[in-house]
């Protein structure tokens, strides 16, 4: 059984704390950060990162998922 390894190409933008993010498919997600917080308007979810491995995200679930 072989397996194929999938490549997808990202591409982040920045315009001070502005980003736009692109995919192969064009425009995927643009949003804000401001030093630890980001909130991303695409998908209307914010992050705090914290010290160490990980972070929280507060926003909207993923639908199908448990």
């Amino acid at each position: 059984m072989s397996r194929r390894v999938r490549f997808n190409a990202r591409k982040t933008v920045r315009f001070g704390p502005f980003y736009l993010l692109f995919t192969q498919g064009g425009l995927a997600s643009y949003g804000i950060k401001l030093g630890p917080w980001t909130w991303n308007f695409a998908r209307g979810t914010h992050s705090v990162d914290t010290p160490g491995p990980g972070g929280v995200r507060i926003g909207k679930r993923r639908r199908g998922r448990s």
